[in-house]
């Protein structure tokens, strides 16, 4: 099944050498960087608003359901976006060079397609 809609995971790790290098700036370049950050990312979503279809956001802690119940855990997903576009290729060239690793310390943003439920 073919799918023209996305859904793009912002990934990154609160332990990786990336973050403790940001959290080791100091307080004013951190916050420079965090200004740059802000507006590369409204740049990014202007250039890309036509293809947005949930804008997403960050996300907070995960709660992982099993049949051992329920667990508090934590992952290395840290906010969503769902795009429309052409191809899988396509969805993913309009992350490139994105401010969630370009400025942020964020590691990556891992897309994939929404599939649609069959019918019946």
């Amino acid at each position: 099944m073919m799918s023209d809609t996305y859904l793009a995971v912002f990934v990154g790790s609160k332990t990786s050498a990336k973050m403790a290098a940001w959290n080791a700036l100091p307080e004013t370049e951190r916050k420079a960087k965090e200004k740059a950050g802000i507006a590369a990312w409204k740049a990014w979503v202007e250039k890309h608003q036509a293809a947005l279809v949930e804008m997403g956001g960050p996300l907070g802690k995960t709660k992982r359901v099993g049949s051992g119940g329920i667990a508090d855990i934590s992952n290395e997903i840290g906010a969503f976006t769902v795009v429309r576009a052409e191809s899988h290729q396509a969805a993913a060239r309009m992350f490139e060079n994105h401010p969630h690793f370009a400025i942020f310390p964020g590691e990556a943003v891992e897309i994939m397609p929404v599939l649609p439920i069959p019918a019946g």
